[in-house]
């Protein structure tokens, strides 16, 4: 397995329609599963990705699919994003590598206990079977007893999927339902008619639309300000690594604040540092300093702020273009940063510590990705006001792989017009712009 980059061949080269019903801009996660229930639905769907399906951070996720520590907002949701999850390989007939082998979160001290019992009143309240673990039966999960833990807290009904195969698989699915996806097709501006959406302009052609969803992920904050509306979002990179198959010590996934493993359908171990991330200073560092002051206090401890590759670049991007000129899109294709190779050395220290049975384990790939995040961790899935028609579904904050499903059957029902069963005022666009305070979320 290696990441996908612009160099990789084209898998999705539908030909371009004259129009459609839906215009998604972004083929992540959450424009694919956007697009899958929408053509569900009976609608002509386009899909326009500027460089591969899933090639960005919807493939280099950790592939957990949780309830557990989500803000309280997005627990409905993602609760029926696991059931779609759990349905999907039998209804699109590929297998995404779905399975519950739940999810642990480990406490390395007191503070982190309290944290635990605390959002254990949100679980009971969701009826989640949340529970806390003593030391001894996390050592029992684990097939491990010698960590000093101070406890966890696991959810048996979580699961785990496989990034890499997961999305390209619905997207295929949804493209037999029709759905016309087109890689290396970046949309540069939209057209509206007396305020509403009429249609987009591609680097390959105009297409006639009443609704377009921006599902950009990194790149959405870039396409919304060109068209003059502020969308606060910043990029931290995460270094992530997998072994080669090695003996199961739990079969599902588990995380500390030091280290996280999860199990692979291949027989290996996906791992990373927890909360560690690396953040490139650039102008959306200046310009969004204010929104993002809030979220310091949370995200500090694993923060590491870089100052090299290519500051200048970054502090002068291209940041206004018209319908014919080239985009930063285009320039750019797929987000491909180098792991961090410190952070690759510090996860080779840390696997024997954490799982012994890691000890003998060889790295096989280490990668990275640039996630996405608003100052309070908490996607946006709304209609942007000013602009009727266009929709945004971006900000999910390295965790959109687990809920996407869930998202993207949100999405499909706001873009008809019908009533989401859902409370969607924690993800209003507005919030940014309305006075209101930033509640932050669960980080990452």
């Amino acid at each position: 397995m290696s990441m996908l980059s612009e160099d990789s061949p084209i898998t999705f080269n539908d030909v371009i329609p004259d129009e459609a019903d839906v215009v998604i801009i972004g083929g992540g996660v959450i424009g694919i599963c956007t697009a899958w229930f929408l053509a569900k639905d009976g609608l002509s769907v386009l899909v326009c990705e500027k460089g591969r399906v899933a090639g960005e951070q919807s493939s280099r996720n950790w592939g957990w699919v949780r309830q557990m520590g989500r803000d309280e907002a997005e627990l409905p949701i993602v609760t029926q994003s696991l059931n779609i999850w759990e349905e999907l390989t039998k209804e699109i007939g590929k297998d995404v590598g779905f399975t519950r082998q739940g999810l642990m979160f480990l406490a390395d001290n007191e503070k982190e206990e309290k944290e635990f019992e605390e959002w254990m009143n949100i679980a009971r309240q969701h009826q989640l079977d949340t529970q806390i673990l003593s030391p001894k039966k996390l050592g029992k999960n684990l097939k491990y007893s010698g960590h000093p833990w101070k406890g966890g807290m696991y959810t048996s009904s979580d699961g785990r999927a496989e990034p890499f195969t997961a999305v390209p698989a619905i997207a295929k699915a949804a493209q037999k339902r029709g759905v016309k996806i087109i890689e290396s097709c970046a949309v540069r501006t939209l057209e509206t008619e007396t305020g509403s959406i009429s249609g987009v302009i591609t680097e390959l052609g105009a297409v006639r639309t009443k609704a377009i969803v921006c599902a950009a992920g990194a790149w959405a904050s870039t396409f919304l300000r060109n068209l003059n509306i502020r969308f606060p979002q910043l990029l931290v990179k995460g270094t992530v690594a997998r072994t080669n198959p090695c003996p199961d010590g739990f079969s599902g996934g588990a995380c500390s604040e030091k280290f996280s493993f999860r199990r692979r359908q291949d027989g290996g171990y996906t791992l990373s540092l927890g909360n560690y991330l690396d953040h490139y200073l650039c102008a959306d560092s200046l310009r969004y300093f204010a929104d993002f002051l809030p979220t310091l206090k949370v995200t500090w401890p694993g923060m590491r702020f870089r100052f090299n590759d290519g500051l200048r670049k970054r502090l002068f991007p291209v940041s206004k273009w018209t319908a014919d000129e080239i985009t930063p899109f285009e320039t750019t294709r797929v987000l491909n940063p180098a792991p961090n190779l410190e952070v690759v050395s510090q996860i080779k220290t840390e696997m024997a510590a954490h799982l012994p049975l890691l000890a003998g384990a060889e790295i096989a790939e280490a990668w990275a990705g640039m996630i996405d995040a608003p100052p309070d961790f908490v996607p946006v899935m709304d209609e942007i006001p000013g602009y009727k028609g266009l929709f945004l579904a971006s900000g999910f904050s390295g965790h959109g792989f687990g809920i996407g499903p869930g998202a993207g059957r949100i999405m499909a029902t706001l873009v008809q017009g019908k009533k989401v069963e859902f409370d969607l005022s924690r993800f209003r666009f507005s919030r940014f712009s309305d006075g209101s305070a930033i509640v932050v979320g669960p980080a990452l």
